[in-house]
């Protein structure tokens, strides 16, 4: 289509979107589950792409009968103003979805909380923190599970891990909304155990990784790995409690290490926690990769790095304020009870606009 600012982009779409929807109807493909989820996952992206590329060619359609009727009655001029209107429209919003994004976006998280500076204090912000995002999941209608934690003396998280997955196929995933977390989060409010009332500042770190598909996981050598077992802590029952189900996981390469205590077994332990380490790698290998290729193509918003802090939560003032955006809200209250929309969407947005910059 002539109207449409990159028609070879356009072409690649629809040839995929044809060969996908030729692999998905061969019953052999459901042969191999991973590669038909993959299959699907990568259809529903598409769609969205394909109904706006329809709706534009059929809008440019009616634009060009209304345009020839217009020539001959003038009464149909304000039909082809709007049809104008509406084509533009539709070029802008097709234009923004061919505009190149995240490859992960479709994907589930695995989302860690670290306490800071700050002592318990720290720690219990990192469990304010880390109840925010399953309160935020749960909002979306999101699946959770607390894989491993460690709490403090007063109940805080030193460390704690999540795994959040969506529900449903589609284009905008788990890391599409929460991969603008990673960073430094940053506290200013009165400790509880502070007697003289002052205020004090701590931290939290917050890392997102995206939780590749078992086909795309990276390949683990298990002769790179030290593997300990323990006896799980915590709340969760005898049964939790005294056996040492709980397992360890170092990668030797990288000091990578990951640990999951959540399931009953140490089979089920040892495998949910080779899935994180193989997330980790993976998000490793992907970071090294970029930073080879050019230290400008880092993403303007995201970020995953604990040294740089992001966000302030200042509770005398009831305030969230995020430093890479200038978003600032008085509703601190409610953003910690889940209700993250605003910040979320005002990433969301911050980061569409440094696409089509690029672009």
């Amino acid at each position: 289509m002539s109207t449409v600012n990159q028609p070879s982009a356009v072409d690649d779409v629809i040839a995929e979107y044809q060969g996908l929807e030729q692999q998905l109807a061969d019953p052999s493909l459901h042969d191999d589950p991973a590669a038909a989820r993959k299959a699907a996952k990568r259809y529903a992206q598409l769609g969205p792409i394909m109904a706006t590329y329809r709706k534009l060619a059929a809008a440019e359609g009616d634009l060009a009968a209304a345009r020839e009727l217009a020539s001959d009655d003038s009464s149909f001029a304000s039909e082809v103003i709007e049809l104008d209107e509406t084509v533009s429209q539709l070029q802008r919003d097709l234009t923004d979805m061919l505009a190149p994004r995240d490859p992960h976006d479709a994907d589930d998280i695995v989302l860690e909380v670290k306490s800071g500076e700050g002592g318990e204090e720290a720690a219990l912000f990192a469990a304010d923190l880390a109840r925010m995002y399953l309160k935020y999941a749960e909002r979306q209608g999101w699946k959770t599970e607390i894989l491993d934690a460690v709490e403090s003396d007063l109940g805080g998280y030193k460390d704690i891990t999540l795994s959040i997955k969506s529900r449903a196929d589609g284009p905008d995933g788990v890391w599409s909304r929460l991969k603008f977390e990673g960073g430094v989060h940053r506290v200013q409010r009165v400790p509880v155990t502070e007697s003289q009332g002052r205020i004090h500042t701590s931290a939290a770190g917050v890392y997102v990784i995206p939780e590749a598909e078992e086909a795309e996981a990276v390949q683990i050598d298990e002769n790179d790995l030290r593997i300990d077992v323990f006896r799980a802590s915590g709340k969760g029952g005898q049964g939790v409690n005294t056996t040492d189900s709980a397992v360890r996981i170092t990668h030797l390469p990288t000091g990578i290490v990951v640990s999951c205590q959540n399931e009953r077994s140490q089979l089920q332990n040892k495998n949910r926690a080779m899935q994180v380490l193989a997330a980790r790698l993976q998000a490793l290998a992907e970071e090294e990769a970029v930073a080879e290729a050019s230290a400008g193509r880092r993403n303007q918003v995201r970020t995953v790095d604990r040294s740089e802090r992001i966000r302030t939560y200042n509770f005398p003032e009831n305030r969230i304020a995020d430093h890479r955006i200038g978003f600032k809200a008085h509703n601190l209250d409610t953003v910690l009870g889940g209700e993250l929309d605003a910040v979320v969407a005002a990433l969301v947005e911050a980061d569409r606009q440094a696409r089509l910059q690029a672009e």
